[in-house]
């Protein structure tokens, strides 16, 4: 279990905004825009499609970890743990000076991991609340507001797993505080602005 959650972490580290906005020839994501380094930073930098390839790797950080676990038989508790693990690696990676991104969408691929309705829930919660809304961070929180909820009667009543659920939504909510104020303000971007 010890060595699972020391490589979640160090792929959490891997950033795939950075290294895929590199090859693209696209400014670092740290220094334009929002300065993070996440799909939807790189979608106003780069465009959807650049944007889709940083949110399927981000995704895969949480998924694959989670669902390797899962073959090798570790409990759904243990896993809801490995995604944490690869969720701080997002967020404070090692090999970026601790300056990562906020994690939705590394989430996101653990939720799917960990579950693929639980995953799918989020998904559609998101996109939902995305086209009503306008505004990305919205439907991120949204969708991680309800997580715990949707994740516990999905996974049949699993309060362990449910609690590190709860953790992860309150470090999400952490992670967005500035979105949160920028919200509170009525200055946060809609999407594609």
């Amino acid at each position: 279990m010890f060595y699972f959650l020391i490589a979640s972490y160090l792929l959490g580290s891997i950033s795939s905004a950075i290294i895929i906005c590199k090859i693209m020839g696209l400014p670092d994501p740290r220094t334009k825009g929002s300065q993070n380094p996440g799909a939807t930073n790189v979608l106003r930098i780069g465009g959807k499609k650049i944007a889709a390839f940083v949110l399927l790797f981000d995704g895969l950080k949480g998924a694959l970890p989670v669902i390797l676990a899962h073959y090798l038989g570790f409990s759904l508790f243990e896993l809801t743990i490995i995604l944490l693990c690869a969720l701080l690696g997002h967020v404070f990676p090692i090999f970026y000076g601790f300056k990562g991104g906020k994690g939705v969408a590394t989430y996101l691929g653990g939720l799917i991991g960990l579950n693929f309705f639980v995953g799918l829930t989020f998904s559609i919660i998101w996109l939902f609340v995305a086209k009503v809304v306008k505004i990305s961070s919205v439907a991120a929180l949204t969708a991680t507001l309800l997580s715990p909820v949707y994740f516990y009667f999905i996974t049949s009543h699993n309060f362990k797993a449910t609690l590190v659920i709860f953790l992860i939504n309150l470090f999400i909510y952490f992670t967005h505080r500035e979105n949160i104020k920028r919200i509170m303000s009525g200055d946060e971007r809609v999407i594609g602005s």
